[in-house]
């Protein structure tokens, strides 16, 4: 992802951008019920760095496998690139938690753009005062081990009924979060930045007291006047 797409996708909204992959036939890209738990951190952009759980087995996951140093969940909190954001397949299962506040707080300190997870984190308050982007299904006290087995680093995943592909473009804003397959990023952010330009034209337009037939769409040949006419003055 390019340096510009980065900062055009910080711009727009994961609704406009859910039109813009329905336009291309992409329906199922915005991940299901999470939520963020500090919706004034700031959009996230950042591409997909994975984690994958699968159902824990009580002999293997006691609180001892966390010394191994190689433990698949400690490993991708230190090794998620910087600017990535850490997308975690819980199997939407939020009764034991996929993180919590101290590796959330090691992830920001890395530099990654924001962490994502179909089920639940614990320190949930302490994570929702961080200046970073975390997104989740609820809050959940116990330890992943519990109930998630960490098992496998930067492959593809399903997260909120989602698929994720390593690379992926992953935004998040206050209402949710979206996957754009990443051979179509730049094109999408280029495409919803113009949505947005238009979308504010006529949110202003309603505000005044305008009608949204022959605007909303824009098939109005006075409205496509007053929308050019409106980008001159504004610049945009």
């Amino acid at each position: 992802m390019s340096p510009e797409t980065r900062a055009t996708l910080k711009t727009v909204s994961i609704a406009t951008l859910a039109t813009a992959l329905f336009k291309r036939g992409l329906r199922n890209q915005v991940i299901q019920d999470v939520r963020p738990l500090n919706p004034q951190a700031g959009t996230m952009v950042g591409e997909a760095y994975t984690l994958r759980y699968i159902p824990a087995r009580e002999d293997l996951n006691t609180l001892a496998a966390f010394r191994d140093p190689t433990h698949p969940q400690r490993v991708a909190v230190d090794q998620c690139p910087e600017g990535a954001v850490l997308v975690m397949d819980s199997r939407k299962n939020p009764r034991a938690a996929s993180a919590g506040g101290i590796l959330v707080t090691r992830l920001m300190k890395r530099g990654a753009a924001g962490v994502v997870t179909d089920g639940g984190f614990r320190d949930s308050p302490e994570i929702g005062a961080l200046p970073f982007p975390a997104y989740h299904n609820r809050p959940s006290a116990p330890t992943n081990l519990t109930l998630h087995q960490a098992l496998d680093i930067n492959v593809p995943i399903g997260c909120g009924d989602v698929a994720v592909f390593p690379g992926d473009v992953v935004v998040g804003d206050a209402e949710g979060v979206i996957v754009i397959p990443a051979e179509i990023a730049d094109e999408v952010a280029a495409e919803a930045a113009e949505m947005t330009v238009f979308e504010d034209f006529v949110l202003e337009q309603v505000q005044n007291g305008r009608g949204v037939i022959g605007l909303y769409p824009l098939i109005d040949e006075q409205a496509k006047a007053d929308f050019a006419a409106w980008r001159e003055k504004t610049g945009r």
